[in-house]
């Protein structure tokens, strides 16, 4: 599969220079950190949340725990995890479990951890579990600029 074609058409878009890396197919985001040999912190994963007010994406290290209760506090609402099926309806161009953590291509809202923002590279799902998108933190920063930021998650 590669990279999504939403993705590549928004970072080609955006002007951002970006780098594929292949690695062995992993499912969770910690085995894809180890897999492709980056580390952790600076690959930034998507939990995709709902409430009445619609979609929400969370765009944490991979390397951390989403604290929910932080978070709905913080923005003052009653979001829960959004189910697989609803992930992929949302994401048709991605396989289950690697949505790139970058909501202006896909038109969702997004709050991004600030722990990210202490990042010179950051890695991402590029679409599928066999390919990482590396773009650099600058660039990170300026493609979630709109989205508000904040500290909602833990080291695990």
């Amino acid at each position: 599969m590669a990279i999504s074609l939403t993705l590549l058409e928004y970072l080609e878009w955006e002007g951002v220079d970006y780098e594929l890396l292949h690695h062995e197919p992993s499912y969770d985001s910690l085995h894809t950190a180890e897999a492709a040999h980056v580390s952790g912190d600076q690959l930034a994963k998507c939990v995709v949340l709902e409430d009445e007010k619609g979609y929400l994406m969370a765009v944490i290290p991979a390397t951390h725990e989403l604290e929910l209760d932080t978070l709905n506090q913080q923005l003052h609402r009653n979001l829960q995890l959004a189910n697989e099926k609803e992930v992929a309806d949302l994401f048709e161009d991605c396989e289950t479990g690697a949505v790139p953590p970058l909501p202006e291509a896909y038109g969702y809202e997004a709050i991004v951890d600030d722990s990210l923002s202490e990042c010179d590279t950051i890695y991402m799902e590029a679409g599928d579990h066999r390919e990482l998108v590396r773009i650099s933190g600058d660039d990170f920063q300026f493609l979630t600029d709109d989205s508000p930021h904040g500290y909602f998650s833990h080291h695990l």
